[in-house]
């Protein structure tokens, strides 16, 4: 019986190997890589592996690759992508104590938005969705996961394809702050009163009231959160 996991293809290894080295500063922003051939070495792979792997960063904004010269490596929170962000939730041990209300900000501008998209595009999809909060269990599991689908959802019903790949983006993050932020039974009642006010909003047809409603509710999950322990920046 083969208890082994398959092995990583050698360029998602090397990504991996390259991503991590970056977040752990042994190449920090504005420093060098090693040539190719002495990188390629260090990681075990071949050179035309390690080239794909180096413009698949520089796609990402983790890297600048430069004709002649060394490639450079980025300031990745003010030249990365959205890609940045999977990486960042995998090494969450890095992430300063201002991250999650940074994101929770993001979510605060974004939010509403496409809410009032969602009830104004396809009111009766919305409707579906947040009925089936009355059988929520009183669990922080249960509430993370319908608390990310219901987001995902209005991103995708809002007509902007745009703002699902934002919450894409952070997915990974996004549900394991929701389990953390759930624990506490307040934070459980004031959703489950976001999903009714928002139901109700939805009947009505009123995507303006809607907005505003998700609006307040962002705002009082920052507050929540950073009335955690450890929550506030």
């Amino acid at each position: 019986m083969n208890h082994w996991s398959a092995p990583k293809r050698p360029a998602e290894y090397a990504e991996k190997s390259l991503v991590t080295a970056i977040l752990n500063r042994d190449y920090p922003p504005g420093s060098s890589l090693p040539a190719e051939r002495e990188l390629a070495a260090l990681l075990g792979v071949t050179r035309p592996t390690l080239r794909e792997t180096l413009k698949k960063l520089e796609r990402d904004g983790w890297l600048t690759i430069q004709q002649g010269k060394s490639t450079r490596v980025n300031d990745f929170w003010k030249e990365g992508g959205l890609n940045v962000l999977n990486a960042l939730v995998e090494h969450s041990e890095i992430l300063s104590p201002s991250f999650v209300p940074n994101l929770l900000y993001v979510r605060l501008v974004l939010a509403p938005a496409y809410t009032r998209l969602a009830v104004e595009n396809s009111p009766g999809q919305v409707q579906d969705f947040l009925e089936g909060a009355h059988s929520l269990g009183d669990t922080p599991e249960e509430y993370s996961a319908y608390d990310w689908q219901l987001h995902h959802m209005l991103t995708t019903v809002s007509g902007n394809p745009i703002f699902t790949l934002i919450l894409n983006g952070f997915a990974g993050l996004y549900k394991q702050m929701a389990t953390r932020y759930f624990q506490q039974a307040n934070a459980r009642k004031a959703s489950h009163e976001f999903y009714q006010l928002l139901n109700e909003a939805t009947k009505a047809n009123d995507a303006l009231k809607a907005e505003s409603i998700t609006r307040d509710v962002m705002s009082e999950s920052i507050r929540l959160w950073e009335a955690q322990p450890g929550g506030a920046a």
